[in-house]
This record gives C-alpha cells, sequence and structure tokens, in this order.
C-alpha cells in the first residue's frame, strides 16, 4: 500500500512514543491497585474516568462525536476489545512483575504486521518475517522463566497481545475518518453503557472479580491517575495511527519495554531475570530492525502518481 498525501510517519511515530512513555505508568498504577480492587472495579473506574475528561472535552470544544452506523459498529467493536485488554491487562498484573507482562505482550507487534498484511494490503517483506520470527523466539524467552514460577496467568499477556493487536486494526481502519477525542468520548460511554449493569447486578459471591470496594483516599488518587494516564496514552495512540500504517507503528511500541522496566523498578524494585532479560534484548533488537528497515523502505519508495491521490482518507 503506497503511503498517502493523509499519512505523516514522523508525527505518527512522534505521537507513539508518547503512548510508550505514559503506558507502563498507567500499567503500574493499575498494579498497585490490583490488591486492593477487583479487575471489574478497575476496569469500569479506568472508562468512567476517560467519559469524565474527554465527553466535556469533546463538547466544549465542539469536536465531532456523531458518526454514522456503520462507523459506530466499529467503535463499539473496538471498545469490547479494549475491555476484554485492559481486563487482561489488570489480570496479569496481579501475578506479573510490570516489565515481564509488557514484553511477553510484545508478541502484538509482529501480530498486527501480519494483520496489516493480510486484511489492510500493508507491505511485509520477507525482512521484517524473519525479523518478526527472531522477535517471537525472544518473548517465548520470556514465557517460560514466568511460566515456570507462576504458570498460567504468564500466559495472559499473550492475550493482550492477540486483542490490541485487532483493536488497533479496528482503529486504523475508523482513525483517518473519525475525530480523535471524539471517537474516544463514544468509546468510553459505550464501556459504561455495557460495564455498569454487569457490576451493579452480578452479585460479588458469584463473581468477586466484579466486586465493588469503596477506595480510600489513596485509592481515589491512585484511581484519577491511572484513568488520567490511561486515557491520554490512547488517545496518542489513536492520533499516531491516524497519521501512519499500523506496521509503520507497530515497531516502535517496543520502546515501552524499557520504559516498564525503569518504572517497575523505581515503584516496585522488580528487575526482569536473566533469561527474561536475554529474550527483552533479543525482542527489542528484532523490533528496532524492522524501525530501520520500514524507514529505509519509505525513504526510497517513489512519490505516488497525482492521479491516485483522492480527497479521500485511506482505509488502512
Amino acid at each position: 500500500m503506497s503511503t498517502s498525501d493523509h499519512d505523516k510517519p514522523l508525527l505518527g511515530v512522534t505521537l507513539m512514543l508518547g503512548f510508550c512513555l505514559l503506558a507502563p505508568f498507567a500499567d503500574a498504577l493499575a498494579k498497585l491497585l490490583g490488591p486492593e480492587m477487583a479487575v471489574g472495579q478497575l476496569v469500569t473506574l479506568r472508562f468512567a474516568f476517560q467519559a469524565a475528561i474527554l465527553v466535556p472535552l469533546t463538547l466544549l470544544t465542539g469536536r465531532v462525536w456523531r458518526m454514522d452506523l456503520h462507523t459506530f459498529g466499529f467503535v463499539v467493536l473496538r471498545t469490547l476489545l479494549h475491555i476484554a485488554g485492559v481486563a487482561f491487562v489488570f489480570t496479569a498484573l496481579l501475578f506479573l512483575p510490570l516489565a515481564d507482562a509488557v514484553a511477553i505482550a510484545f508478541v502484538m507487534p509482529f501480530i498486527m504486521l501480519l494483520l496489516g498484511y493480510w486484511f489492510l494490503g500493508e507491505e511485509v517483506g520477507l525482512r521484517r518475517l524473519v525479523a518478526c520470527a527472531v522477535g517471537f523466539v525472544g518473548t517465548l524467552l520470556v514465557v517460560q522463566p514466568a511460566f515456570t514460577d507462576i504458570g498460567w496467568p504468564a500466559l495472559l499477556p499473550l492475550g493482550v497481545a492477540v486483542i490490541f493487536a485487532f483493536f488497533m486494526l479496528v482503529t486504523r481502519r475508523i482513525a483517518g475518518t473519525t475525530d480523535p477525542i471524539g471517537m474516544q468520548a463514544v468509546s468510553a460511554m459505550v464501556a459504561l453503557v455495557l460495564l455498569v449493569p454487569v457490576m451493579a447486578l452480578t452479585p460479588a459471591d458469584v463473581l468477586p472479580e466484579l466486586a465493588w470496594i469503596a477506595p480510600g483516599q489513596r485509592g481515589w488518587v491512585l484511581i484519577a491517575l491511572m484513568g488520567t494516564a490511561g486515557t491520554f496514552a490512547h488517545l496518542l495512540m489513536t492520533w499516531s495511527l491516524r497519521y501512519a500504517p499500523a506496521a509503520t507503528l507497530a515497531p516502535m511500541q517496543y520502546l515501552e519495554i524499557p520504559f516498564a522496566t525503569a518504572v517497575g523498578f523505581a515503584i516496585f524494585g522488580d528487575l526482569p531475570g536473566p533469561l527474561a532479560t536475554v529474550g527483552i534484548a533479543i525482542t527489542i533488537g528484532a523490533g528496532l530492525y524492522i524501525v530501520i528497515r520500514e524507514r529505509a523502505m519509505f525513504r526510497a519508495r517513489p512519490p505516488a502518481p497525482q492521479a491516485m491521490h483522492s480527497g479521500t482518507p485511506p482505509a488502512g
């Protein structure tokens, strides 16, 4: 797929970098809150703060939030994937160090490259496929010691990877034709419509993960910080997909691994073990190779013929 006038790779990469800085901080706050609150409560409050921030912002700035039924269907699908992904992340952080959870989830860019090729027609050459295979081996090196220590919860970040790969694919599909803030505001409201009745109607003794535990003052402060950081992180990610293809942005997210390692050490004193460290290094190396390769391909790409330009943003 050719890069269109609507794609601005450098801006997309910069926005994704902001996501990589904020996302580990939000995850660390969720990990701090995890032992004190049920996962369902954390997920619901995460989207409640997203709505509290973005709905007024959308209305006050006159941004476009209305959308046709087709686009709204994609937003609902994206919201369901977002809810599932956040729930998996918060559950995984109950068992795993922050850096390990993030590193294992970084099989996602490999999945995204393949999905971008299959569903969006984005170019994925042999060298990038080989780099994906090498990176996947690195991910397995992180999974193995974690699985030995804690068992099946070590596989939760793999579920996160699959869910968020589809999440980003759907986001890329509609990002060019929807306002990011308006879309995130609508998504938050959809999430609350789905989550609040489930939380209210499910007895805590039937499913403790959906129990409501009244937070203390410290809890509310952490929740507010988590909701704000998570909201703006995913807003930056949504904006980035508006300006650059998924295959360009996916490798950039490897920078989230060293950021998560630094945050995890600063807050929890956690550092990856020797085998996990080797795996993380391999995964980052594979990702950086793809970044360099993508940059070289972009510079070598000839300008698109004038006849191919149109006023319609690209679907992918």
